[in-house]
């Protein structure tokens, strides 16, 4: 299976490359490094924030973002089952944590794009967080937070919208569903192509405008991306 790696404010210069191989339902492996602020003092030059959705905006084009090493494995299982068209996966430069799948639900879920990672008592929440790649570690931080609160919420790991695009109504709905209207995304880029998941009421953690030079912690605490700021905006949709 042909494949290309680099880091993935690059795939800029690869735009026209990854779009002729969408169309020629090519199925090249487009593996892209460094994904988020997380590169750090490198600066706003290799930061990477509208990158996802442009490729997201490319049809027949599968991405993913992976957000644990079992969801890495799973991206690549689901990847090579497709025969007539490109893959692109955003992969993060730092460290993360690898979820206990005794605790939390099978990463086999990223097969269908997006899956309930953890999930409120009953499976009846009150609020979604919805996260993909580095991110999903600051949403289970932040819903073990809230259920310590009394607060009912749910988790949904969405390492893929093509792929959970795909999927039926139903399954879509059982993860999704259309009652729970309390919704908060995390990602480190901008909100375009999150507004079909968000709804009316739903938050967005994200990024308006570039990154900086610093260490990636200071850019995560300085740009919202901390547990406290999840459980902030998610109290913040609860009320509205």
């Amino acid at each position: 299976r042909p494949f290309g790696a680099t880091f993935f404010v690059f795939s800029d210069y690869m735009r026209p490359s990854v779009r002729l191989s969408a169309i020629m339902g090519l199925p090249v492996l487009y593996i892209f490094t460094h994904d988020s602020l997380g590169v750090g003092e490198d600066g706003p030059t290799h930061q990477p924030i509208e990158h996802l959705a442009a490729l997201r905006a490319i049809p027949h084009l599968i991405t993913m973002r992976p957000g644990d090493a079992n969801e890495v494995v799973e991206a690549y299982r689901a990847a090579v089952q497709f025969k007539d068209r490109p893959t692109a996966f955003a992969l993060t430069r730092q460290n993360l944590p690898t979820f206990d799948r005794t605790k939390y639900a099978p990463a086999a879920g990223v097969a269908r794009g997006g899956y309930v990672l953890a999930d409120a008592e009953g499976g009846k929440p009150d609020i979604l967080l919805l996260a993909t790649g580095s991110e999903v570690a600051l949403a289970v931080d932040a819903y073990e937070k809230l259920k310590a609160e009394g607060i009912k919420a749910r988790v949904v790991s969405l390492p893929s919208f093509e792929l959970f695009e795909l999927q039926d109504a139903a399954y879509r709905e059982s993860v999704l569903p259309k009652q729970v209207t309390a919704r908060v995304a995390i990602e480190m880029g901008i909100v375009q192509g999150w507004e079909k998941y968000l709804g009316e009421r739903g938050r967005f953690i994200g990024m308006s405008g570039y990154g900086a030079s610093a260490p990636g912690g200071v850019l995560a605490k300085h740009f919202g991306f901390t547990a406290d700021n999840v459980i902030k905006v998610a109290k913040e949709a609860l009320k509205s």
